[in-house]
């Protein structure tokens, strides 16, 4: 399988290197550019970008623009960086058809699993239809899960609960955002549903229940104990 490919942008090369290098130990091929001109020189070369990560504050064009000239082109998926926490440029993110906005200082761990969950949600073509992790075994296709190698009886909505967890592991998840992904943006219900079906999920999950973990007050983060 080929390796998919990430154009990172971002006029400090320390930041560029950072993210390379995590990104690389997760199997992606990685391309940079220093500013937006390059960047959206550099994409319309390359045909098989499948993500871009691209800074806001660059020289000659900002993150904006470029955002704005791939636009044009490509529904590619965009991270946007930015060291301002503004909500004013989190909302024009999002109208230029930004897929995710993320504030400096940021892990680059995390960096990575929203770079995975954006590319499982967007259903890109090279990414394997099963997900792993720590024992478990998701099937998408078939609708199926195992523990170990045992499979597991799952509810529709346990399982897409459990889909979702895993494919954005590692990332703290409110239950407002649960709700709105996993039981969509027209369920009204109280979010503290999600708590009935994490507590019915991990019970048949057995010790890898605890693999799902409570943020109190928020939400929860599935992560894999090392």
């Amino acid at each position: 399988m080929d390796k998919l490919r990430i154009l990172v942008v971002d006029d400090e090369s320390r930041m560029r290197k950072l993210v390379k290098d995590f990104l690389t130990k997760s199997g992606y091929d990685v391309l940079e550019a220093g500013d937006g001109e390059a960047a959206v020189d550099l994409f319309l070369q390359e045909k098989n970008i499948a993500l871009i990560i691209l800074d806001v504050m660059m020289p000659k064009m900002d993150g904006w623009q470029a955002c704005r000239e791939i636009r044009q082109y490509s529904k590619v998926p965009i991270i946007m960086l930015t060291a301002k926490s503004d909500e004013r440029d989190e909302l024009l993110g999002f109208q230029l058809g930004v897929d995710e906005y993320i504030s400096k200082p940021f892990s680059p761990k995390i960096l990575v699993a929203r770079v995975e969950a954006i590319l499982r949600r967007t259903g890109h073509k090279g990414l394997d239809d099963k997900l792993k992790a720590g024992g478990i075994v998701i099937d998408k296709a078939a609708h199926e899960a195992t523990l170990d190698g045992v499979p597991i009886e799952l509810s529709y909505k346990e399982f897409e609960l459990l889909v979702y967890f895993i494919e954005n592991r590692g990332i703290a998840l409110s239950r407002e955002k649960i709700l709105n992904n996993v039981w969509n943006y027209d369920y009204f219900g109280d979010a503290r549903t999600i708590d009935t079906h994490v507590k019915k999920l991990r019970s048949k999950m057995g010790t890898k229940g605890d693999y799902i973990k409570t943020i109190w007050g928020m939400g929860y983060k599935f992560e894999v104990d090392q």
